[in-house]
């Protein structure tokens, strides 16, 4: 890879492993019953989810549209919902890599499609909010990956120049997003692959 000033990162399943289908496990529900409800919550046709992504609806007014739409599966989703702590596991590897990256000099930065709260929820102990030197999330401006405006809300905040990043993300929607805007981009397709990468920046 050529020589980057800055890297963003994603941070779900990129800096943190989401294991919502074994949260929803460990709640008690089945295999089957854990996708069928992770669907219901993450692919409904009125895109409810987004609505905490985009900061449009905050969480109580989401769960109550969710059970008045599912009401045989209410408790569970209010569950999994208010009990985002339990949704998140580290890659511990990645984040020690960070302070290594920030020592030769690279710019460090978030951007990220993530509810408010759960956004919190996810990042208040982790050690790479130390590190960075900014953020920013889809419900700060209501705009979420893979529309260009989120990515040039980052750029205008910070003074950065896009072909000076390289964004790292594990949609490949949002990777050719950035890659429209100048940036450089790499799809993440797991912890290994990540760190992998990374390691080509030192």
């Amino acid at each position: 890879m050529k020589k980057y000033k800055n890297i963003i990162f994603d941070v779900g399943d990129v800096l943190l492993d989401y294991r919502w289908r074994t949260m929803l496990q460990d709640y008690g529900l089945s295999q089957s019953e854990a996708e069928r409800i992770g669907g219901e919550m993450f692919n409904d046709p009125e895109q409810l989810w987004s609505q905490m992504d985009l900061g449009i609806e905050d969480q109580e007014a989401v769960i109550r549209k969710y059970e008045k739409k599912y009401p045989e599966d209410a408790k569970v989703i209010r569950w999994f919902i208010e009990h985002g702590e339990y949704m998140h596991k580290p890659r511990r590897k990645v984040w020690e890599m960070i302070p290594m990256l920030k020592s030769r000099g690279y710019g460090i930065y978030l951007l990220s499609n993530y509810p408010e709260v759960l956004f919190h929820k996810h990042t208040q102990y982790a050690d790479f909010m130390q590190e960075i030197d900014g953020l920013m999330v889809s419900y700060m401006i209501h705009e979420m990956k893979p529309h260009a405006d989120i990515y040039h809300a980052l750029l205008n905040k910070y003074g950065l120049k896009a072909e000076e990043c390289i964004f790292f993300d594990d949609r490949l929607e949002n990777v050719q997003a950035a890659l429209r805007i100048g940036m450089g981009s790499k799809q993440v397709h797991s912890q290994e692959s990540l760190l992998s990468d990374l390691a080509k920046l030192m």
